[in-house]
């Protein structure tokens, strides 16, 4: 059996693109707690959110030691759930987890690892097997063995996201009987449970908005694959691109568009770029390299269509890349990528394929020839399935196929009702405008952002210089530049919608696909002069500015916000800056004596006001936040007053509160206020190290309160200040 796996998996490697195997760097990072927190936003938004963070001090695990208990941990980890987005690498480890026991080059103590796939399993979604019948049927060299209780065994799951059988754990019938006959999901639901051969192991993968379907309880230790670094990134290029001076040139390239620095945190990503840059460089020496997602997937699909041409249909370089058979190949393609996104499939059977028009034959051809597009996949053991290299592939292919229908036929695709007749289209051909604006009003319709990158590469091929890029695939030209500003001006005015900051990021980068950056590049034009007033900011601009600081690569020591703002509404604006941002840049100094004078009030212009209840709220959430690196904090001489001082305190009781040094000299305080602050030092003692209340009034028991913190040996404290109070 073990031989078998090693010929098997040896075989994966050789025949998979090149991020497989031995050029992945992926790693694991335990989550503490044992628990999936549940993330279903667009996967780019997720990576946009990673690469905003540092490296953290999380503990990195190797594939093969996956079971083993980490350091302080007693019990063995019978159950690993391990998250990643799509194209991170998670099929990969498993896939090197299997292949080093099968070569004996790590855990030996395994009699057995079995690995299952959802996809081969949804198969058999209505035929009825006992637990041992299942691994027979997959497993034909175990059939002399009706028993694995007395076995090491590690079972994998590999794709929990792409799983179509009913996995209710609520209302499940307990099985204990490995020899007995039921459904399939009945079998996985009781072996995750541990009912069936609880000393078993098993290792489920699964995309993050997936996780929250196997129970917490179900779990003992939560991983995730994070994809590439920045230094492995670059580590990447420079072993695909020998030569060193055209390497230093793709990373410097790649490193100017942050939508391409930011997608090339996932290795399949980095491949396609890869096969990109390489054919422009060969084929367009000195020519501009792709800037744009859809630029980059355009390229893909045009050199896609190169290979086509000279590998499969005898023809030259220097021939037209678009055949009719081709061009029907895309056309159905992308029919199947926008229906199939629709309903959120990434893996298609042979009924998706019927419900699409394409039978699974033309599917076959379809995949032996855009191999690098759409790949058929038998599993090790099952029937065949189909799917994209990856969803973002799917994603662009879905939206060229809006585009091309809307062009030709004046169908929007994203209309559920079409109000226009037919006849009303031949003489009044809708305006692509129209389109572009149902696409983004859709976008905004998703809660989780499922559409982003959908909308994104929609509006990208509305450039005259893309289409001209698919020439011979798009038959007819489908926009102008005046229709490209109207969208960019409908854009625009949605910024002043009470958006989300997730939201305006989008946008911006849809606006950076239409070629505009024009709000960015103003923004930032006031910020090298020195004049930006965030007093005079429309919605739009403080958007941006917003936008340029999440973008910003500079990692802030402290943070200065006098040269923004002298209002609240700054502060409240830029909470998610400080959350999302500033406190995953390792900033460890924020300099409130001037925030306040820097954001909320300017006692200069507005003597005496008070820190409104808003401000303090969105304060504590910066101290809640779970990836604050918030060390110091200066509140002095701000009228924070005991209201104040109660909703920060809600902050400092947070787990994940690290400030060591806090500073309300002249805050009002009196002794209500000390009371809610050691509340939550008894509740949190042991990350507070100063704590400055001086010119306040915490009366003869507040003050006893807070001293006692210092003679507790649980509390960190050990320096109060309190001179000068009445």
């Amino acid at each position: 059996m073990k031989k078998k796996f090693q010929c098997v998996f040896e075989g994966i490697a050789k025949a998979g693109n090149p991020t497989l195997l031995n050029q992945i760097y992926t790693e694991l990072y335990i989550t503490e707690g044992g628990t999936a927190e549940v993330n279903d936003e667009h996967e780019v938004r997720q990576i946009e959110t990673a690469s905003r963070k540092p490296d953290r001090p999380e503990t990195t695990i190797r594939q093969e030691d996956i079971f083993k208990a980490s350091p302080g941990r007693d019990e063995p980890i019978r159950t690993v759930l391990t998250k990643g987005v799509a194209g991170i690498g998670k099929t990969v480890l498993t896939q090197k987890y299997t292949l080093d026991w099968a070569e004996d080059k790590a855990n030996q103590d395994i009699q057995f690892i079995f690995p299952f796939t959802f996809r081969e399993l949804n198969v058999l979604k209505e035929e009825k097997f006992s637990l041992v019948g299942l691994v027979h049927h997959f497993f034909t060299e175990t059939n002399r063995i009706c028993s694995f209780e007395d076995f090491q065994v590690v079972f994998i799951f590999d794709g929990l996201d792409e799983c179509r059988l009913p996995l209710d754990f609520h209302k499940t019938t307990i099985l204990t009987d490995p020899r007995k006959s039921t459904s399939v999901d009945v079998l996985l639901i009781n072996l995750i449970r541990g009912k069936l051969l609880p000393f078993a192991h098993l290792w489920i993968t699964t995309r993050p908005a997936a996780a929250n379907q196997i129970p917490p309880d179900c779990v003992g230790m939560v991983t995730e694959v994070r994809g590439f670094t920045d230094p492995q990134k670059e580590e990447y290029f420079r072993k695909r691109f020998r030569d060193e001076e055209q390497a230093s040139r793709i990373i410097s390239h790649i490193k100017t568009s942050q939508s391409l620095h930011i997608m090339c945190h996932i290795p399949v990503f980095c491949w396609i770029t890869a096969t990109v840059l390489e054919d422009v460089l060969e084929t367009r020496e000195g020519g501009q390299l792709p800037k744009t997602l859809t630029e980059m997937y355009i390229h893909f699909l045009v050199v896609q269509a190169k290979v086509k041409k000279v590998k499969y249909d005898g023809g030259a370089e220097t021939d037209p890349h678009w055949s009719p058979e081709s061009r029907k190949m895309i056309e159905s393609l992308g029919k199947l990528a926008f229906d199939q996104l629709q309903k959120g499939n990434l893996i298609f059977y042979g009924s998706d394929l019927t419900e699409c028009g394409i039978d699974i034959r033309a599917a076959s051809v379809y995949s032996g020839v855009f191999t690098q597009i759409f790949k058929e996949e038998r599993g090790l053991y099952q029937d065949k399935v189909f799917c994209f290299i990856h969803l973002s592939v799917q994603e662009f292919l879905a939206a060229l196929h809006v585009h091309r229908t809307f062009i030709n036929s004046g169908l929007n695709l994203l209309q559920e009702q079409q109000t226009t007749s037919t006849l009303s289209k031949l003489f009044n051909k809708p305006k692509l405008q129209s389109l572009h604006q149902s696409a983004v009003d859709k976008a905004f319709q998703s809660p989780n952002g499922h559409l982003d990158l959908f909308l994104r590469f929609l509006l990208g091929l509305s450039l005259q210089t893309n289409q001209t890029l698919l020439r011979g695939l798009l038959t007819q030209r489908g926009s102008s530049s005046q229709t490209n500003q109207e969208t960019v001006q409908y854009i625009k005015k949605k910024f002043s919608e009470n958006l989300s900051a997730e939201k305006s990021i989008n946008l911006f980068h849809c606006l950076n696909e239409l070629n505009d950056r024009s709000l960015v590049e103003e923004i930032q034009q006031s910020l090298r002069s020195g004049s930006l007033s965030t007093d005079k900011l429309s919605p739009a601009q403080w958007s941006a500015l917003v936008f340029i600081l999440l973008s910003s690569e500079k990692d802030l020591d402290v943070f200065d916000l006098k040269k923004y703002s002298a209002s609240e509404e700054a502060l409240l604006r830029l909470t998610f800056v400080l959350t999302s941002s500033l406190l995953t840049s390792n900033c460890v100094m924020f300099h409130l004596t001037d925030l306040i004078n820097l954001f909320v009030c300017f006692s200069s212009r507005l003597s005496g006001c008070n820190l409104s209840e808003r401000s303090c709220d969105a304060l504590s959430s910066v101290l809640n936040s779970q990836s604050s690196s918030l060390r110091q904090l200066d509140l002095s001489n701000i009228d924070l007053k005991d209201s104040g001082v109660k909703l920060l305190s809600e902050g400092l009781k947070s787990p994940h509160c690290t400030l060591e040094t806090l500073s309300l000299s002249g805050c009002l305080i009196t002794e209500e206020g000390c009371t809610s602050l050691a509340s939550a030092l008894s509740s949190n003692p042991s990350h507070l190290r100063e704590l400055d209340l001086s010119y306040n009034h915490p009366g003869h028991s507040g003050m006893k309160l807070l001293s006692a913190g210092l003679k507790d040996p649980g509390w960190r404290l050990d320096t109060l200040r309190y001179g000068e109070n009445v």
